[in-house]
């Protein structure tokens, strides 16, 4: 099988192509801009490759959460290419690329959402396999889901940005923190490979990304309320 997938659902932007297990990728840590860089890399992976788009078996994309900009970069450049080329795209959450590039057996996936917010969910590998343990979700730091057990370790740059308030929140859960972590596109691929083997892409008109949140920004009656300047 070949694959393509993308991830710039954070300042981490990068692209993979899996062929048959095997992935190629490339990346860069971007905190401003970068998708001028997007389509380049398409093309430098499928020429190291020996392949053309055509001949891809589909698309995969870091549907989210993540930055609202971020999102739209990848689900734009993955329909694009997939009505170019007649292929099937598969919308791969963010939290969950996240949890598997850890390595780690049960994570407590955790990015920063900026308003003063995190987007967290829980996964759990059980026989080679992540298992969604609590679903996606957006809240205040002080407020997010604590789940059940322990063993849990906290991944992604929610807990660089919020780490003492979550450490607090989720308490004895946590055995560790990992907030260098984020989603890649060889997480997405490795993921996406197996739903797109057993026929759960999507046509290219329905890659949507995954917002959780609606807002984009605070107005200014919110950021007073929580203690910001106009």
């Amino acid at each position: 099988m070949n694959l393509l997938a993308l991830e710039t659902s954070t300042r981490l932007l990068s692209v993979a192509l899996w062929r048959d297990g095997a992935l190629l990728e490339r990346h860069q840590d971007q905190i401003n801009g970068g998708s001028d860089r997007i389509l380049p890399w398409v093309r430098e992976l499928l020429a190291e490759a020996e392949l053309t788009l055509p001949r891809l078996d589909g698309i995969a994309f870091g549907a989210g959460p993540g930055s609202f900009t971020g999102l739209r970069l990848a689900c734009g450049i993955t329909q694009g290419l997939a009505f170019g080329a007649d292929l099937p795209v598969l919308p791969v959450g963010s939290l969950e690329a996240l949890a598997l590039a850890s390595g780690r057996r049960r994570v407590y996936a955790c990015l920063d959402a900026r308003m003063g917010e995190v987007y967290s969910a829980c996964y759990a590998l059980e026989a080679s396999r992540l298992v969604e343990v609590q679903a996606p979700t957006v809240t205040t730091p002080d407020a997010a889901p604590v789940p059940a057990g322990e063993g849990w370790t906290g991944c992604g740059d929610g807990f660089a940005v919020y780490g003492p308030v979550l450490s607090a929140r989720l308490g004895t859960c946590l055995v560790s923190t990992e907030p260098l972590w984020l989603p890649t596109a060889a997480s997405v691929a490795t993921l996406a490979a197996p739903r797109l083997a057993a026929g759960e892409g999507l046509p290219a008109s329905q890659a949507a990304p995954l917002y959780i949140r609606d807002k984009v920004a605070l107005t200014t009656a919110e950021r007073l309320a929580r203690g910001g300047r106009a």
